[in-house]
């Protein structure tokens, strides 16, 4: 049995909707940061306050860029500023939640909480989870720290 035209329209009109309805959604997929560049973030993340914990220098000086700048609530730093502070930092044990990770080419942003044990120049902060964001930007030869912004308000 041959079919109508009304039929053959028909599945024209649902391959067509079929086939928009995939484009938009390989579109979609494209745009969004899969699961690889997330975990990549949180990855980099946990291992800069690992290095902060065991107070190795050497492996955090690595991945902070030259260009490198920061914000906290007493103000801004640069490379050497911030090293500075890490390398004074009094760290207790910390809890890292909440991670948000967005991948724009050769840069990633990583939002997230931190609950912490700290002080920084001698003040303590509050101890419940504060919001932090880095920025990670792809080298020649590894992911250099660009961007940090500590929102814990200073007491």
């Amino acid at each position: 049995m041959k079919p109508t035209n009304h039929q053959l329209i028909g599945r024209s009109a649902l391959a067509f909707a079929l086939w928009l309805t995939l484009s938009a959604v390989c579109l979609n997929a494209q745009d969004t940061p899969g699961p690889a560049g997330a975990s990549e973030g949180e990855k980099m993340e946990r291992q800069m306050w690992a290095d902060f914990k065991a107070k190795d220098w050497k492996a955090v000086e690595r991945r902070i860029a030259e260009g490198f700048q920061s914000i906290h609530p007493d103000g801004a730093r640069d490379r050497a500023g911030e090293i500075s502070l890490i390398e004074n930092l009094k760290l207790g044990e910390f809890t890292l939640s909440n991670f948000k990770t967005t991948i724009n080419g050769d840069n990633i942003v990583v939002t997230y909480k931190i609950a912490v044990h700290e002080t920084i120049d001698q003040i303590h902060l509050p101890t419940g989870p504060a919001p932090r964001l880095s920025v990670w930007k792809k080298g020649t030869h590894a992911w250099q720290w660009i961007c940090h912004a500590n929102l814990n308000p200073i007491p």
